[in-house]
């Protein structure tokens, strides 16, 4: 049976297309047939990769580019239970398995018995009266932040029926142990185990004296709504992307996904990861 191999890549990263012509050629010799799909069609020629219309029929998904890169197809991923394998092209591409040094392993890590890590998602829908107006999964975290110029608001944060918090902030950040290090780590909030299955809050610049990152257990749904102050705005945004306005009334769930993503991993994995791209730096 043909194992094909989608190519995810940043299109916006200077020599994205070519890296993933050379990943093309080193599945082509080792027998894998490498795909594209979507807006990364257009350079199927130059890759000599194959179109596909779902990504479904494919075995794996590599992705060129950085942490953002990962995410964005990460979603796809998990959608269609398919393992993905990152090589970075990012400046710190901690969620990538490999360095751009490094291709030369993706046949091998393919064909083998790869190591699986498997990353909890979250689903976040957001209510605007009777309305779901948002509906998306969350591979990072999720930020409710009040807008440049407005006054602060104050976000309230309940776990099940229970209001855990109230506080005046820039904003929140919730986050899959995924993304611990991301947003969250460098708002003071704690790094998390890949395989912990949990959602972290940290406020970002909360005016107060005491208050620390919470960890919450996804045994039940997590809140957030907002009580305004002298017309303070404020926005959401999902793993990075455009901020949506977050209105008096409108109520920010999340909730435990069914799906999760599996990230191809290799000896060093995630501690690895944290000492070589987090510590290592600073030494």
């Amino acid at each position: 049976m043909q194992t094909r191999v989608l190519i995810g890549y940043n299109s916006e990263k200077d020599g994205s297309v070519e890296l993933s012509a050379k990943i093309s050629a080193l599945l082509r010799e080792n027998g894998l047939t490498p795909c594209v799909y979507g807006h990364n069609s257009t350079n199927a020629e130059k890759i000599n990769a194959e179109i596909v219309e779902s990504p479904g029929i494919c075995s794996f998904i590599v992705t060129v580019g950085g942490d953002g890169t990962i995410i964005k197809w990460g979603k796809i991923a998990a959608e269609h239970d398919l393992p993905l394998l990152g090589v970075n092209m990012g400046r710190l591409g901690f969620m990538a398995t490999l360095e751009l040094d490094e291709i030369s392993r993706i046949p091998a890590l393919l064909l083998g018995e790869p190591a699986i890590s498997r990353r909890m998602l979250l689903d976040c829908k957001v209510r605007r009266g009777d309305k779901i107006i948002f509906s998306e999964s969350v591979v990072n975290d999720v930020i409710v932040s009040r807008s440049s110029v407005s006054k602060l608001p104050e976000y309230v944060i309940s776990v099940g029926e229970a209001e855990v918090s109230r506080v005046r902030a820039d904003g929140v950040i919730l986050s899959t142990p995924t993304g611990s290090t991301a947003y969250s780590l460098s708002a003071g909030g704690p790094i998390l185990a890949p395989d912990i299955e949990c959602i972290e809050f940290t406020a970002l610049c909360p005016h107060t004296l005491f208050n620390r990152p919470m960890i919450f257990s996804t045994n039940q749904p997590v809140t957030i709504r907002i009580c305004h102050y002298q017309n303070s705005r404020a926005t959401f945004s999902v793993d990075g992307g455009k901020g949506i306005p977050f209105l008096d009334g409108d109520t920010l769930q999340l909730t435990r996904s069914p799906r999760s993503l599996g990230i191809i991993e290799t000896g060093a994995g995630f501690y690895g990861a944290i000492h070589n791209k987090l510590i290592m730096p600073i030494k």
